[in-house]
C-alpha cells in the first residue's frame, strides 16, 4: 500500500473507531433508559452491543497502530434526542449502525487488493454489521410485518 492510501486507511479505521465508541457510549445510555416489562432481556440486549462495540473500536485501534498511525482519542457524534421509547432507541441504533456499516465499506475499497488482513477485517466487520442492521430491523417491525422496516 502506498503511503497516501496507507494514510486513508489509517483515516477510515480512526473513523470507525470514533463511531464505535459511540456506540459503546449510545448503548450503555440505552440501556439505563429502558422501563417496563421487558427490560431485562432488551438491557442485557442494549450491554451486550455496547461491549462488542468496544471490542469494535479495540481491533480497529491495532490495525491503525499496526499501520503506523496514531489512534483517536475523540468519539463520534452523540446526540441525546431526549426520546427513550424503544422504538425510538432502535430507530437511532439503526442510524448509528448504518453509519458505522458505510465506514467499514469505505474501508473495503480503500484496502481490496491491496492488504489481505485489512480486506478480511472489512468484509468481517460488514458481514456483522449487516446481521446487526437486520437484527434491529426485525425488532422494529410489527408481529407478522414480513417486509423490512423503513421509515
Amino acid at each position: 500500500m502506498n503511503e497516501a492510501n496507507n494514510q486513508k486507511v489509517i483515516e477510515i479505521l480512526n473513523q470507525i473507531m470514533e463511531l464505535e465508541l459511540a456506540g459503546v457510549v449510545r448503548y450503555t445510555h440505552y440501556s439505563l433508559m429502558i422501563y417496563g416489562y421487558n427490560r431485562i432481556p432488551i438491557v442485557s440486549w442494549l450491554k451486550s452491543n455496547a461491549d462488542e462495540s468496544l471490542a469494535h473500536a479495540h481491533k480497529a485501534g491495532e490495525f491503525v497502530t499496526m499501520l503506523g498511525g496514531h489512534p483517536s482519542l475523540k468519539i463520534g457524534p452523540l446526540l441525546e434526542t431526549e426520546k427513550h421509547d424503544i422504538g425510538d432507541i432502535l430507530r437511532e441504533s439503526l442510524e448509528q449502525e448504518t453509519t458505522t456499516l458505510k465506514a467499514y465499506y469505505d474501508l473495503l475499497s480503500k484496502v481490496e487488493g491491496n492488504s489481505v488482513a485489512l480486506e478480511e477485517y472489512a468484509r468481517e466487520m460488514i458481514l456483522l454489521e449487516e446481521q446487526h442492521l437486520d437484527e434491529v430491523n426485525k425488532m422494529l417491525r410489527k408481529p407478522g410485518e414480513m417486509h423490512p422496516f423503513s421509515e
